[in-house]
């Protein structure tokens, strides 16, 4: 009897190893799949890392490559592109104007009274409207009637009886395609982007087709502007403040103008103007720089991309890219460790995982990450997740919002740094009687004036690579719709200069 109850207790105690090591086994594989987990955010975070001296590398390099671009067409990855756009509005201006702002799968059309610096806006009246899908591939004349026609019945639809009807309607057109600019009205355009392909457009002026519509639905309109979103931004910003002297859009896409002196614009050599000045498209997506952070996640995004080797700046700071980055990460983290789950294949598909999903998870502010958990559910099939494997997503959104932000800080003390007013003195070195110039940059795009923590993260790092004396003279102000209206405004100031 003694002996069965001695083999008992044996067998119950090797079960209870049993189960005591296969707990310690899982507690272990556990830790170690953690461990694994970490070490992919921690190579993520030194990869990223935008130290002062790698942001004051970038902005002398965005400084380099400005004066290469001005020197010469082709001798640098900025096209600096010329818009012939040398005067500004001020306020002054007066009068009924329109506006039509092409966008990707949309287009805006506007109406706007301009009451002088008195009263400035008097009125605005704005409809948007869907570009039909066939359209973009189909040929010219079809899209460009349907613009024309959606003009005609805007204009008729709002005629308030203000208007001169023996008048001709001013319109400036904001068209967010590589155009070559033959005058502050036209130009060539060069290649479509956004997903058009209507190959008979390419190479034809643009505005010249836009004419020919008007006149054909008899809407007696003439093209006054025809200019890019940042170039309408800027005129917008300028309108307000004349302090203003470059835009930046940071949403979707990523783009900067500025106000240049004709006597930097070498390759342009002769080039005259009443102002002294001209507005330049950067086209800064192009940007490039061995400067930049790059990591392999960005390499792996750029050789899955249509344009490869293209729009480097563009893809690590704008929102087209900055969730599919995050979402790279959390695919190497899902294949190296258990932390998310089996949640593998989810992450394999590309950009499902948009920017604004990213930024609402990197700013739930609840206790238990709640609004975390709910879009890795939803969106990528992540059940019960932990809290501590939610806390390691939002330290993945961080560092990607981070880098984005304080690159695009660099850019714009970049171009503060070509005109002389980052404080560094220089030939137009920004100072009146001695005192550093105030400075406005007109800042646009949902990626900056719609999340929050980019917009902080930029903000610091502005303050942070010029002094907290010199950013006392930089003012970054928020505009919405800035590209139509400030197109309208364009063609305003043109026709005052008439």
């Amino acid at each position: 009897m003694g002996r069965v109850v001695l083999g008992l207790a044996v067998g119950c105690a090797v079960v209870a190893c049993g189960i005591a090591a296969v707990a310690v086994g899982r507690r272990v594989r556990s830790r170690r799949s953690w461990t694994r987990a970490v070490a992919v955010v921690t190579d993520l975070e030194e990869g990223c890392a935008t130290p002062y001296s790698r942001l004051r590398q970038v902005v002398d390099a965005m400084a380099v490559e400005m004066h290469a671009g001005l020197a010469s067409d082709g001798g640098s990855k900025l096209k600096m592109l010329l818009t012939f756009v040398d005067a500004l509005p001020d306020g002054n201006e007066t009068g009924t104007f329109y506006a039509l702002d092409l966008g990707a799968a949309t287009f805006r059309v506007l109406k706007v009274q301009l009451g002088g610096k008195q009263s400035r806006i008097l009125w605005r009246q704005v409809e948007q409207h869907t570009i039909p899908p066939a359209l973009v591939s189909s040929t010219t004349e079809d899209l460009f009637d349907f613009l024309a026609m959606t003009l005609k019945n805007f204009v008729e639809r709002n005629n308030d009886g203000f208007e001169q009807s023996d008048k001709r309607k001013e319109l400036g057109v904001t068209f967010p395609f590589p155009v070559r600019q033959l005058s502050v009205s036209s130009g060539i355009l060069i290649k479509w982007t956004k997903g058009f392909a209507i190959r008979d457009t390419v190479g034809k002026d643009v505005t010249q087709c836009l004419q020919e519509a008007l006149t054909k639905r008899g809407l007696d309109m003439q093209v006054a502007a025809l200019v890019n979103d940042t170039v309408g931004t800027l005129a917008l910003g300028h309108y307000y403040d004349e302090d203003t002297v470059a835009a930046v859009i940071i949403g979707t896409g990523t783009n900067a103008c500025y106000i240049e002196r004709t006597d930097a614009i070498i390759k342009c050599q002769g080039l005259l103007t009443n102002s002294g000045g001209m507005v330049i498209n950067m086209e800064w997506g192009s940007f490039w720089s061995s400067h930049l952070p790059r990591t392999p996640y960005d390499f792996a995004l750029d050789d899955e991309t249509l344009n490869r080797n293209d729009q480097g700046f563009e893809k690590m700071i704008s929102g087209m890219y900055l969730g599919d980055i995050v979402r790279r990460v959390l695919l190497r983290i899902a294949l190296e460790s258990d932390v998310l789950g089996n949640s593998a294949h989810s992450l394999s598909i590309p950009f499902v995982l948009g920017t604004p999903l990213m930024a609402a998870m990197r700013e739930d502010d609840t206790p238990d990450l709640e609004e975390v958990g709910k879009i890795l559910e939803e969106n990528l099939q992540m059940h019960d997740t932990s809290l501590k494997a939610r806390r390691l997503v939002v330290r993945v959104c961080d560092v990607v919002t981070q880098r984005a932000a304080r690159l695009g800080a660099a850019g714009i003390v970049g171009i503060l740094k070509k005109i002389g007013r980052d404080g560094s003195g220089g030939v137009a070195s920004g100072r009146a009687r001695g005192k550093p110039k105030r400075t406005v940059v007109a800042v646009e795009g949902g990626l900056y004036a719609g999340y929050s923590t980019f917009r902080e993260y930029l903000n610091e790092a502005v303050v942070e690579i010029l002094g907290a004396e010199v950013a006392r003279n930089v003012v970054l102000r928020v505009f919405e719709d800035g590209s139509g209206i400030g197109a309208a405004l364009l063609a305003a100031s043109l026709s005052s200069e008439q």
